[in-house]
């Protein structure tokens, strides 16, 4: 197992996690998908860390799918395997506590697609190519993508683009709600970094809660989610930091919030 394949780095209370595989654009084997899964868990435990951003090595591709020459000699059975392993990485992505970003440079394609869709916030350089060109290959999505893209897309939409496997450019994604900022490839890491300050400032509680809602919110019925929300607002509403934010509005000053 190539253990450089995934790198962490810890800054700033930002957990940043790569793929460092430009050889093959970032492509995913059996060893980079367990690498990472421990990348992430890792990073969730850390309670130094309050964001995890996800990103590619090198500047063309963020992460361009699986390794297709191992997926072709892949049996039913272990392409199952293969398929519960991505959607458990994905449900790691979309259940952590933390703000996860996916910080998109080059080719997100594939399985490196639908781990995008399952992060928080997508930010892209120019150059970004969105796309799942499963069904080129004979297949479908295998990590959620057939799920969560008509979601986050319009069912319309998702239709166009799992059906046809064409790419879309980052003026398109973003014209579509796919992604949340499209920058120059230069300014990506530091776009992402300011990006980053407006949620560190914040309550890590807080933010949970409210990453909590409104992916409950958005999968279930109108009234079990308000009554979901009202739940939750009645227990933020007895932590210490809501006291702090409020107090620190009416005395005009900045918050030290505590996660507590």
């Amino acid at each position: 197992m190539d253990q450089n394949a995934v790198l962490v780095e810890r800054r700033d209370q930002k957990g940043i996690i790569t793929i460092n595989r430009p050889k093959v654009l970032n492509a995913i084997d059996w060893d980079t998908f367990f690498l990472l899964q421990a990348a992430l868990d890792e990073l969730i435990e850390d309670q130094t860390v309050r964001v995890i951003i996800l990103t590619g090595a090198g500047e063309k591709s963020f992460i361009s799918g699986g390794d297709i020459g191992e997926e072709l000699k892949m049996d039913g059975l272990t392409s199952y395997r293969w398929s519960l392993t991505g959607h458990n990485l994905c449900a790691t992505i979309e259940s952590s506590p933390k703000p996860v970003i996916a910080a998109v440079n080059g080719y997100c394609l594939g399985g490196g697609f639908e781990f995008a869709l399952a992060c928080d916030f997508i930010i892209c350089s120019d150059n970004a190519k969105f796309g799942a060109p499963e069904s080129k290959l004979g297949v479908c999505c295998g990590f959620g993508g057939n799920i969560r893209l008509p979601r986050i897309v319009g069912k319309c939409k998702a239709k166009e683009m799992l059906m046809t496997g064409l790419m879309v450019d980052a003026q398109e994604a973003y014209r579509v709600n796919l992604v949340n900022q499209v920058v120059p490839q230069s300014q990506l890491m530091e776009t992402v970094d300011a990006f980053c300050e407006n949620l560190l400032n914040k309550s890590a509680t807080v933010l949970d809660f409210i990453k909590r809602a409104v992916d409950y919110g958005t999968e279930t019925d109108l009234r079990s989610a308000a009554q979901y929300e009202a739940a939750l607002f009645g227990v933020i509403s007895a932590t210490e930091d809501k006291k702090e934010g409020m107090g620190a509005f009416l005395e005009k000053r900045a918050p030290n919030f505590t996660d507590k």
